[in-house]
C-alpha cells in the first residue's frame, strides 16, 4: 500500500485473519508491503485507519497478488531443460513484470505530485483573490 494524498501520507495498517488474529500491524506508515500465505480458508479483513488526523482525507493505493502466477506455456514444469526459445520467454516475462512494477510506482509518485500542484495552485489562487481585494478596499 501507499498514502497518495492527505496530511503526513501516513496511515495505520492491520490485517487479520478469518479468526481474527492481527497477522500485520503497522501505525503511521507511508507505504510498505506484506507477504504471507494464507494458513487456511476464509475472510481475511484489512483496514487502513486514518484516527490520529480525522481532519485530513486520505487517499490510499493497495494491490492484492494472489496466487502464484500461472505457467507461461503448459511444459514450462516438466522435469527436462528449456529450449533457449522457451527460457528466453520466461526472462522476458519476468522483466515485463518488473516494467509493470516500476510504472506503478512512477503512476503513484505521479498522482501525488499531481495532488500537490493542485493544492498549491488553490492556495495561490485564493491569495491572489484575497490581495486583489485587499488592493481595491486600499484604492478606495
Amino acid at each position: 500500500f501507499q498514502v497518495i494524498t492527505g496530511g503526513h501520507y501516513d496511515v495505520d495498517c492491520r490485517l487479520e485473519d478469518p479468526d481474527g488474529i492481527v497477522l500485520y500491524k503497522e501505525m503511521k506508515k507511508q507505504y510498505d508491503s506484506f507477504t504471507f500465505t494464507a494458513s487456511r480458508n476464509g475472510t481475511y479483513k484489512f483496514c487502513f485507519s486514518n484516527e490520529f488526523s480525522t481532519f485530513t482525507h486520505k487517499t490510499v493505493y493497495f494491490d492484492f497478488q494472489v496466487g502464484e502466477d500461472p505457467p507461461l506455456f503448459p511444459s514450462e514444469n516438466r522435469v527436462t531443460a528449456l529450449t533457449q526459445m522457451e527460457s528466453a520467454c520466461v526472462s522476458i516475462h519476468e522483466a515485463l513484470k518488473s516494467v509493470i512494477d516500476y510504472q506503478t510506482h512512477f503512476r503513484l509518485r505521479e498522482a501525488q505530485g499531481r495532488s500537490r500542484a493542485e493544492d498549491l495552485n488553490t492556495r495561490v489562487a485564493y491569495w491572489s483573490i484575497g490581495e486583489a481585494i485587499i488592493l481595491l478596499v486600499v484604492s478606495i
